[in-house]
């Protein structure tokens, strides 16, 4: 989502979002609304509720970002650790957003987008 897209759309209900991503747009809009803080570690604890809910009323996970999941499995080759964190991925984009004097959680939806890109593309 470009910025221009961001600035003009409004915000929408819970019930208008289809999937974790959609979700995820919403907080990228306005974090402080939907995450503590602004914190990656909470962003990461709605993400893993969101999948367990699923699996407990027997939805198909539809995240990528569970433990082991998609996400972590991405992200440990392309923050150059040339391995899966078992720390996980918010807390190896914490590091990463540190070094780089950034705040977490735009590193965070950078590496999404990048994530995202790959895998739609993948999927063609």
């Amino acid at each position: 989502m470009t910025q221009a897209e961001q600035d003009n759309r409004r915000p929408r209900r819970l019930d208008e979002l289809e999937d974790v991503y959609d979700y995820l747009d919403e907080v990228r809009l306005r974090p402080g609304i939907y995450v503590r803080g602004s914190s990656i570690f909470h962003l990461a604890s709605i993400l893993y509720g969101y999948h367990v809910a699923c699996e407990i009323n027997g939805i198909p996970s539809t995240t990528d970002f569970e433990p082991g999941g998609p996400f972590n499995k991405w992200l440990g080759p392309r923050l150059g650790l040339g391995y899966e964190s078992s720390l996980g991925w918010s807390r190896e984009i914490e590091r990463a957003a540190e070094a780089a004097g950034t705040p977490p959680l735009d590193l965070f939806f950078s590496l999404l987008d990048e994530f995202r890109a790959e895998h739609d593309q993948a999927a063609r």
